[in-house]
């Protein structure tokens, strides 16, 4: 975290992070986390705040750079428009309505159901609704909108996440037996009812104020952000690196090649009229030769021919 403890402290403070649940609702579980007990209501030690939303920061930070996805939770009122601007921001997945059962350990039939909501969705924009019944579209569309509500965060979610943050683990039981089950990492903020052996990473506070939600959920997603930024520019740099290389492994190559070869073939089909010329001069010279050569041996068979016999005829 960029802020020194002191100033981030005074900000914990002022959101109202310290506030935990009143004593009759309270997790002994949670006892090594609370700093003392006011009118009622426990009070969470800020300083344990500070040190272990740090380790999450750290964890999340180091996920990020590693290119991998978090999926963000929150379902309880307040929760829900921050959880989905923050997964937003750092492009990460969300479940801000109900949590499906399922959506977890049952994935494939999850992503069946989101490639249905898909076809729907392009039936709505490629016209085909104006061709089926208004009733028949009727059904559809309701059940395009319910789809749309409950899978929306989640549709770009391809593959299982690398680890899950949640405001409220009590509240979202579901989702962290689920994440336990698949032995996916948790992060969380946990207030004073909940059972933090359940969870992973946990961030001792207050789950119920929005600023304390908000100021948090911040937190996460300035570390998650960083370290994708990280990681995409790592990446880019590695890329370039890569095409450097091949140029100039090119350019050894090039290098290595005798001096002149390169325009050998140019040369060569530029004197290829002269060329030709040449040829049939020479195959001209041959010809007269060989000419001039059967001209002499026919010479010399004529002069040592022996002469015939004459033949007087009878009278």
């Amino acid at each position: 975290m960029e802020a020194n403890t002191q100033t981030f402290m005074k900000q914990l403070l002022e959101s109202g992070v310290h506030f935990g649940h009143q004593k009759s609702k309270w997790n002994p579980k949670m006892k090594e986390y609370i700093f003392t007990e006011k009118n009622g209501i426990y009070i969470i030690d800020l300083q344990k705040t500070v040190d272990y939303l740090a380790k999450a920061c750290n964890f999340v930070y180091n996920l990020a750079l590693q290119g991998r996805n978090i999926l963000f939770v929150g379902t309880k009122k307040q929760a829900q428009n921050i959880i989905k601007e923050a997964a937003e921001k750092c492009e990460m997945f969300y479940v801000t309505e109900r949590w499906l059962g399922g959506l977890l350990t049952n994935f494939d039939t999850v992503r069946r159901s989101v490639t249905h909501y898909e076809s729907i969705e392009k039936m709505k924009q490629d016209g085909s609704f104006s061709k089926i019944s208004k009733k028949e579209a009727s059904q559809i569309n309701k059940k395009y909108m319910k789809l749309k509500k409950n899978l929306e965060g989640i549709r770009a979610m391809k593959r299982l996440p690398a680890a899950i943050f949640i405001i409220d683990p009590s509240k979202e039981l579901i989702a962290v037996k689920e994440a336990r089950k698949l032995k996916i990492p948790i992060v969380a903020l946990v207030d004073t009812n909940c059972d933090p052996q359940l969870i992973d990473y946990i961030i001792p506070g207050n789950d119920d104020a929005l600023r304390s939600i908000k100021l948090v959920t911040e937190v996460i997603t300035e570390n998650v952000l960083k370290g994708k930024n990280e990681y995409i520019a790592g990446k880019a740099a590695l890329a370039k690196e890569e095409e450097g290389a091949a140029a100039r492994e090119a350019s050894a190559e090039g290098a290595r090649l005798p001096d002149g070869q390169g325009s050998a073939s140019g040369g060569k089909k530029a004197g290829g009229a002269d060329e030709l010329v040449e040829s049939a001069e020479v195959i001209e010279q041959r010809f007269r030769k060989g000419r001039k050569e059967e001209k002499i041996e026919e010479e010399k068979t004529i002069k040592h021919k022996p002469a015939g016999k004459v033949i007087k005829k009878k009278e």
